[in-house]
């Protein structure tokens, strides 16, 4: 059975298409889109806008039970920074059953579909049990964030990550010993139960994850190269802060992309998170590489890394999306924002999120977003929507005055740079309604669980 939806228009890659009807079968798969009505019975009307569904291509689930409370700083000291914020998450991180991660991931993936996330990348390094030691099940932890996307209805790309040093040349401090695989032979195992742990749900599917360069030792990280065949995405930290910095350069003699780069063979299947502090060499090499990088500005500002060097970047053809990290935001158009605006605010120019062939910059960056976004999850589709594919989508409300006195040209940017969370009608996943008028369709029951584990843990 078919059901056909109207919608007031619908974004596709060279632009609008209003009205829109878009076909669904009972699988979730577009069978047609349409501009007209005729001869087709309409069985649903929505009063909105579809843009393609946002990939959240960097997440920590955990996190999420922290989220605003790092803001306090001891006055009359040094200043707070990421490492110190850190000794903070390894505390949360050493205190979460697996039941507690599920609920924990739950709550935070239906706020993600609010937003109009409808696919996460899960950059996971819990593993262990409190104790260091592992599970009967290695994907234990894993597969309950499998589980969590599931409870929700959200994509989700389950990235174990390889965890092995303590920073660069240092053994693990008792704070990561929830994360440790001790070699290479570890991680592969770890990685087949996850992926064990993703044929529990049609919408999961696996990825490669280095924690870093500081956490993986170099010469295991020429080994783990060897075992690239393209069939995987791999994603890592990359470049974040100052400090690593140094610490690279004296322990390998080059910086963190530099190494990656000369010894590595990065490819487009690389997604390099952050990649914050750049020379021009390696920002050139990575665009030249066609490896992507993974912004996360409300994560990357709370925590003062600091500012990707994005318009020489993207004159190279550089390619990036975006992801929330440590949760302190969720709203993608929040995420666009503060990206576009470090930019202005550092370069004094206002056409940050242009091209050599697109000049406009809600278009731009909803391109660089949603099809990079995608490689994230190994989804290497170029169309926002086709026919076959799932119809994945966020359904911003026609009404705001905003939005609804908009014509065609500046509608896309209206909905980015001037709208918040209550001008978002709904999130579709293959087609059927996941989040409306801003509740998942489950509010209650995940809220209430959230409730009880955010209580047990007495963090607030």
């Amino acid at each position: 059975m078919i059901r056909y939806i109207k919608f007031k228009g619908l974004l596709q890659n060279d632009g609008w298409t209003i009205p829109a009807i878009v076909g669904v079968d009972e699988a979730g798969k577009i069978v047609s889109i349409d501009d007209s009505d005729d001869n087709i019975q309409i069985d649903e009307f929505v009063d909105g806008f579809a843009l393609p569904g946002f990939q959240n291509a960097h997440s920590h689930a955990f996190q999420y039970a922290m989220a605003g409370l790092a803001e306090k700083h001891a006055t009359g000291k040094e200043a707070d920074d990421f490492w110190s914020w850190r000794e903070a998450m390894y505390s949360l991180a050493l205190s979460i059953t697996p039941d507690e991660l599920e609920s924990i991931a739950t709550m935070l993936y239906a706020e993600m579909l609010r937003h109009g996330y409808t696919h996460v990348a899960e950059f996971h390094y819990i593993h262990h049990d409190k104790f260091g030691q592992q599970y009967s099940n290695l994907s234990e932890m894993g597969e309950r964030l499998v589980k969590a996307a599931k409870n929700v209805g959200i994509g989700i790309t389950l990235i174990p990550i390889f965890y092995q040093m303590g920073g660069f040349g240092k053994p693990p401090a008792e704070g990561q010993r929830r994360f440790i695989s001790k070699d290479i032979d570890a991680y592969m195992n770890l990685f087949e139960a996850s992926k064990a742990s993703c044929k529990h749900y049609e919408l999961a599917n696996v990825a490669y994850g280095l924690h870093s360069m500081r956490g993986v030792d170099p010469k295991t990280m020429l080994e783990f190269n060897k075992q690239l065949t393209g069939k995987y995405p791999v994603h890592i930290h990359i470049a974040e802060q100052l400090k690593e910095i140094e610490d690279s350069l004296d322990y390998l003699d080059a910086r963190p992309v530099e190494w990656l780069l000369d010894n590595m063979t990065v490819t487009r299947d690389f997604h390099l998170v952050h990649a914050t502090h750049l020379t021009d060499d390696e920002c050139d090499g990575i665009a030249k590489s066609g490896a992507c990088v993974v912004l996360c500005p409300s994560t990357e500002g709370n925590l003062g890394d600091g500012i990707f060097p994005l318009k020489r970047f993207q004159d190279f053809g550089g390619k990036w999306s975006i992801g929330t990290d440590s949760h302190v935001g969720l709203n993608p158009f929040e995420e666009l924002r503060i990206l576009d605006y470090g930019q202005r605010l550092t370069s004094h120019k206002r056409n940050t999120f242009t091209s050599s062939t697109e000049g406009n910059s809600g278009h731009y960056a909803i391109g660089q977003v949603t099809l990079n976004g995608r490689k994230a999850m190994n989804n290497f589709e170029e169309d926002y929507f086709k026919v076959g594919e799932s119809f994945d989508a966020l359904i911003m409300d026609a009404d705001p005055p905003l939005i609804h006195l908009n014509n065609e040209d500046n509608l896309l940017n209206a909905m980015i740079y001037s709208s918040d969370a209550s001008m978002h009608y709904g999130t579709m996943v293959g087609g059927k309604w996941k989040v409306k008028h801003g509740k998942h369709i489950n509010h209650e029951h995940i809220l209430l669980d959230f409730y009880a584990v955010i209580r047990s843990l007495e963090n607030r």
